[in-house]
């Protein structure tokens, strides 16, 4: 069972995918990237989240995300599996999905969970910055779909969080006010956030959300 945690770099990886052989880090590039496993092909819930994921991949991509899913089958059920997809989910799946049948790549991420189940991969992801770090792993069990809306949300206060020097607070989203990290003293926080703050608390400081850099 793999110990990754996060801050962790993301082990590298060559794959057969249902695109063709792909090596991890080249895929991804300078950019992030979101990496997220299923039990097996042509299961209900996995096909409903393939299908959500291909409509939802240019929020991904404005967002500099690249996808790639995986699944222990191999490619040949992969590209039979994906027609399905398209067709009852009315999309075109538009990503790799890894073939993963020696289980390699999932027992390298720790995606299988005996005490869950031996054999299947729960469903799990990780969300990859361009340095390679892991910043985020979701473990849901392979009974309850993931929210993509969530997924976005995350990335979201991820890719504000890695350059300014705040935090997002419960249920923020895009355009919320966001709290002042309390390493910022201040005087520094009149010269970092212009459009001011309020002091909640000494440790409590509300500013609106600056611009991403």
């Amino acid at each position: 069972m793999s110990d990754l945690k996060l801050g962790d770099k993301a082990p590298n990886f060559d794959a057969e995918t249902s695109e063709g052989k792909i090596n991890f880090y080249d895929y991804l590039g300078d950019g992030w990237g979101i990496l997220f496993s299923h039990p097996a092909d042509y299961t209900p819930v996995c096909t409903t989240e393939l299908g959500t994921a291909a409509k939802y991949k240019e929020k991904f991509a404005e967002r500099n995300v690249k996808m790639m899913a995986l699944s222990v089958d191999g490619v040949e059920s992969h590209k039979g599996w994906i027609q399905d997809i398209n067709e009852t989910q009315n999309t075109n799946v538009n990503f790799p999905i890894i073939a993963d049948e020696d289980k390699k790549i999932s027992n390298l991420y720790g995606m299988i969970h005996p005490k869950a189940d031996n054999t299947l991969t729960v469903r799990s992801v990780y969300v990859i910055a361009p340095d390679k770090t892991i910043k985020l792993m979701i473990t849901y069990p392979a009974s309850t779909g993931r929210n993509f809306d969530e997924l976005l949300r995350v990335i979201d206060s991820l890719q504000l969080t890695a350059y300014q020097k705040v935090a997002t607070p419960a249920n923020w989203r895009e355009g919320d006010d966001v709290v002042i990290s309390p390493a910022v003293s201040n005087d520094e926080a009149k010269e970092l956030f212009p459009k001011g703050f309020k002091e909640v608390k000494p440790y409590l400081r509300m500013t609106p959300q600056p611009e991403k850099k």
